[in-house]
């Protein structure tokens, strides 16, 4: 198992988290952006740099993943793509994506983006607060106990 992280959009404190968790369970954990990310000095972290075109991250991320790893996006149709491969996809809130769940998403998600094409606004998610970062790091646990 490794850990995948669309770190364009990937909030720090969740990075943060990721780090220590990858560092302890001796996870290697690869960080996929259109900038170098900078990690702690460890030989189980890397960063990937893709071109800035639309998607590249997201193509990168789907070209090395492999079953039984685990992406951390809030990127629904990635997350989409990495569990048709047999990856396990988490949001940085800490909601685990799955086959049963990720179809309707990508249809919410579908509709809003319509809505707002149309000139709706539709607002944003709220920031990120210490429930959404401990609902992740509870998450993260599980996921990395089962490996």
């Amino acid at each position: 198992m490794r850990i995948i992280v669309d770190a364009d959009a990937c909030p720090r404190a969740i990075k943060d988290i990721l780090f220590r968790a990858a560092q302890k369970a001796s996870i290697e954990m690869v960080m996929v952006a259109n900038t170098h990310i900078r990690t702690p000095p460890s030989t189980l972290f890397s960063s990937v740099s893709v071109t800035s075109g639309y998607n590249d991250a997201d193509d990168k991320i789907v070209e090395i993943v492999c079953e039984g790893d685990l992406v951390i996006t809030a990127d629904i149709p990635l997350a989409s793509r990495v569990i048709e491969k047999g990856a396990v996809a988490l949001d940085p809130r800490g909601q685990l994506y799955t086959e049963e769940n990720v179809g309707s998403r990508l249809s919410v998600r579908d509709f809003m983006e319509e809505l707002r094409d149309c000139g709706v606004n539709t607002g944003g998610p709220p920031p990120l607060g210490p429930r959404n970062r401990q609902d992740f790091a509870n998450e993260l646990q599980k996921i990395l106990l089962r490996k």
